[in-house]
């Protein structure tokens, strides 16, 4: 068994689950993979001796194993890993800052957008209609993008140069943007194409696709 352990839900599906898989994986950091399928008979049992009242993504640490630890919640997880592993945040102070608040605004904020375009590894919706609700979120996250990328992205291609917690926490955004056939240009569209090439989002698009469980809630667009 090995000491950390991520507990996931399906990977078609949740986007909270995308977030600090995809962040591990950059980083590098080895962890066992525990997926529990949602919305299922066994799901509440599954999850049931953890103590995140039943949701994913949870992350347990069990280094000490007189004193394992559970932490949930994407961002929590995220940031547990970047104090322990002391990488994952940019080494300047002002870098640093702007990508948590990238990650909070993204943590709280884009309710329209994650009603309207439900992550789906399956589906493309090229002709998807985008609201003016929707636009603004898809506008205001481009506007987030270009302004990290433009003051402080000068040693890579993440939003923050080297890769970050911040692009762990817009990886579903990229899924989704490109699912739904949003009209990006200039470094939003190189980001999103950038992301897509990334090998872990290939194998958690491959891995999605796969599945055949079904949530209804977010096959919604298909009716």
């Amino acid at each position: 068994m090995h000491p950390l352990k991520l507990v996931i839900g399906n990977k078609n599906y949740s986007s909270w689950s995308l977030r600090p898989w995809f962040f591990l994986k950059n980083l590098g950091l080895d962890f066992e993979e525990e997926l529990v399928y949602l919305y299922e008979n066994n799901t509440d049992e599954n999850l049931s001796p953890y103590f995140s009242n039943k949701k994913v993504p949870l992350l347990i640490d069990s280094n000490d194993p007189e004193n394992i630890l559970e932490v949930w919640d994407s961002l929590a997880i995220i940031e547990y890993i970047a104090d322990s592993s002391s990488q994952g945040w940019p080494k300047s102070g002002h870098a640093r800052s702007i990508a948590r608040s990238l990650s909070a605004e993204m943590h709280s904020s884009f309710d329209a957008l994650r009603n309207a375009m439900p992550m789906n590894c399956r589906k493309q919706f090229p002709d998807f209609v985008i609201s003016d609700d929707v636009q603004q979120d898809i506008d205001r996250i481009v506007s987030l993008w270009e302004f990290s990328s433009k003051n402080y992205a000068s040693t890579g291609p993440w939003l923050l140069g080297e890769f970050s917690g911040a692009d762990a926490m817009y990886a579903p955004i990229v899924l989704r943007l490109n699912g739904y056939g949003a009209k990006l240009t200039g470094f939003a569209a190189d980001y999103v194409a950038m992301a897509l090439e990334n090998k872990y989002m290939k194998e958690w698009v491959e891995a999605g696709v796969k599945e055949t469980h079904i949530i209804d809630d977010d096959e919604i667009v298909l009716r």
